[in-house]
């Protein structure tokens, strides 16, 4: 395992915390870590990255630990990869290789794997360096006017961006297919809260620990690709959607912002965005900002002001790895911002965040009164299916007929599905 700390670029993490994390990655897909360092790049050689004598100390690690794989925690080019390949005789993948294959061995839905290829042949497509000249076919034409015919690399770069378009086209149908379920919990009474932040904060230990659900919680990066939801209720809330999303990464590989931007956009559909923070992570102020930085391109956030368009309540997990004396600080700091401080895998503290999110999805409800004919009994059935009804009586002297006069509290958005009713 290699991580290459360039001189010319900045990064979030510090070396040290950059390689644990890709440490984190191999063994989340059950690679056997031999050997691993941290390579200074003063200036980038664009044919392998790094320097010739660094290339060497790698082939000699290699050769030392018996290592068939040579991961390297950056972005390497085509060209980079096949000649490192090529000079230490063994297999090289770059970080962004190494996420599709974590992302291709979860993936559990039909959307997840079309996501996932889609973001792999586009990976893929650059990788087809020109290597491959004996895999030519025969000259095409008559005489020796002819041109050489069609290689095989081109035959394969065809076929890549077919499929590529099939798959676009399979999406297209899945993102219609979100967009109208998204459409039809917008017009149910339930509100949505929806669970983000950083790989391995531990939303799913706490999705599960709402819900009563076993969706896959282990102390992996990445151990939920697909979302999924489920019904919970709260203290004063009947029902509401609880939705546990895919774990946001520093370094996310473009190919796999773009795939997996509709299963993002569940998160652009919720009443509450609850953004869960692994406070036991020496880097999760770093991770906080890779977090926020996926909301805006969401257009969640707005980057500039950092001001949210949806409420965010941050969650501070993993309260039962900190001594005493952190959690001290810790619970004056959230009293400050809001923050919840809770145990995910204990269940300490998650009662208090039943109690801030019936909070923050009732706050909003105001008094409305309606006068409804005593007949139009779907109405007034609604309003005491989805509404607080404080009062209601008959309405005397109407020339309308028997009416009633009722008065709701109801929040925005139950007050516009009331009015789609009319």
């Amino acid at each position: 395992m290699l991580c290459p700390d360039i001189r010319a670029l900045r990064y979030d993490l510090d070396s040290a915390e950059r390689l644990a994390e890709a440490e984190g990655l191999a063994l989340a897909i059950g690679v056997v870590i031999a050997h691993s360092a941290i390579l200074p790049v003063r200036q980038m050689q664009p044919n392998t990255l790094f320097g010739s004598g660094q290339v060497e100390n790698i082939g000699v690690w290699c050769e030392q630990h018996e290592a068939e794989l040579v991961i390297v925690d950056g972005a390497l080019t085509p060209i980079q990869q096949r000649n490192l390949e090529d000079k230490l005789k063994r297999k090289v993948i770059d970080r962004t290789g190494l996420i599709l294959e974590i992302f291709g061995e979860r993936a559990a839905t039909a959307e997840g794997r079309l996501q996932v290829e889609l973001a792999h042949l586009d990976y893929q497509q650059s990788r087809l360096v020109r290597s491959w000249t004996h895999l030519e076919r025969q000259r095409g034409g008559f005489g020796f006017l002819g041109g050489p015919g069609e290689t095989q690399i081109e035959a394969d770069r065809r076929m890549i961006r077919a499929r590529m378009a099939r798959l676009r086209r399979e999406l297209d149908q899945v993102r219609k297919t979100r967009t109208l379920h998204r459409d039809r919990r917008g017009r149910a009474p339930w509100p949505v809260v929806a669970l983000v932040g950083y790989t391995n904060a531990g939303k799913s230990t706490l999705f599960n620990r709402l819900t009563g659900a076993e969706v896959m919680a282990e102390d992996l990066l990445f151990a939920t690709l697909d979302p999924t939801m489920r019904a919970i209720s709260l203290p004063g809330v009947e029902k509401a959607i609880l939705s546990d999303t895919v774990g946001f990464i520093s370094d996310l590989p473009t190919q796999l912002v773009a795939a997996f931007r509709a299963t993002l956009e569940e998160v652009t559909a919720a009443d509450v965005i609850c953004h869960v923070r692994d406070m036991a992570n020496p880097s999760h102020a770093a991770q906080k900002k890779q977090v926020l930085d996926v909301l805006a391109d969401l257009d969640v956030v707005d980057a500039e002001t950092g001001t949210s368009t949806i409420p965010i309540l941050e969650i501070w997990n993993k309260a039962d790895l900190l001594d005493a004396e952190s959690l001290t600080e810790l619970r004056e700091a959230a009293e400050g911002q809001g923050a919840v401080i809770l145990s995910a895998v204990t269940g300490q503290g998650v009662d208090l965040l039943e109690a801030e999110l019936t909070r923050m999805l009732t706050g909003t409800a105001r008094e409305v009164s309606f006068i409804l004919p005593a007949t139009d009994g779907r109405r007034i059935a609604w309003l005491h299916a989805h509404g607080d009804v404080l009062t209601e009586d008959e309405v005397e002297d109407s020339d309308e007929g028997p009416m009633r006069r009722l008065t709701v509290r109801l929040n925005p958005k139950e007050l516009g599905q009331f009015a789609a009713l009319s």
